[in-house]
């Protein structure tokens, strides 16, 4: 099984991009290309846990969401036409601190 992992640093906190990870909602597709509404179907969701089908272009899968530990998210594929059974997404959440104070720039030119 081949593993891909991506890092990405985003100005959102853990529990806004959860939020939107969790919005099984029409427009999902908006945030997530491959999450087409006609795929969308949600069989089953609690308060930190759901089971979804989503997909696009022919492609889908059906995923248990888990985000009981706010800065762990898992998704574990239970079925799909193209995905096999150890497959899934897992996202880690680093919390960063913002830097205090004030940010400046030079400035291109001459000074007097």
């Amino acid at each position: 099984m081949s593993t891909i992992h991506l890092h990405q640093t985003t100005r959102l906190t853990p529990e806004q991009y959860v939020a939107g990870l969790t919005d099984f909602g029409p427009g999902r597709s908006r945030l997530f290309g491959n999450s087409a509404d006609k795929y969308l179907k949600v069989h089953h969701q609690g308060p930190k846990e759901a089971d979804v089908t989503e997909g696009s272009s022919g492609i889908w899968e059906r995923l248990h969401y888990d985000w009981s530990d706010p800065n762990h998210v898992v998704l574990k594929t239970t079925e799909s036409n193209t995905w096999g059974g150890n497959s899934g997404h897992t996202y880690n959440f680093t919390r960063r601190q913002e830097p205090q104070g004030t940010v400046s720039r030079p400035r291109a030119g001459d000074r007097r």
